[in-house]
């Protein structure tokens, strides 16, 4: 399997560290090859133009927003979603990497 591309989209993109390095451990726990990182919402739109991605997770404090990038991902086949609410609040990497990886399925 070729690297993966994971985006997390949040607020500023800080909240949203924890929450990858737990999901980096889980792949590497996992033998996953897969590149994940945050970026705030503002910066989510360049990565999209400059950068191969093959999911992108919307925290849920932006989850209003996942309209305003899903045209932009489903032309460029980036498989787009919402963190589940309580895998956010709880930063269980692990579960939000399952969902992650469901969507490249």
């Amino acid at each position: 399997m070729a690297k993966k591309e994971i985006m997390l989209v949040c607020a500023a993109g800080m909240s949203t560290s924890m929450l990858v390095s737990k999901m980096q451990k889980s792949a590497e726990d996992r033998g996953l090859e897969v590149e994940i990182f945050a970026v705030s919402a503002n910066e989510a739109d360049s990565k999209m133009e400059t950068q191969a991605i093959d999911v992108m997770m919307l925290g849920p404090q932006v989850r209003y927003m996942k309209g305003k990038f899903e045209e932009k991902a489903n032309e460029q086949g980036i498989a787009i979603d919402v963190i589940n609410m309580q895998d956010y609040g709880m930063m269980n990497g692990e579960k939000v990497l399952d969902r992650a990886l469901e969507l490249m399925d």
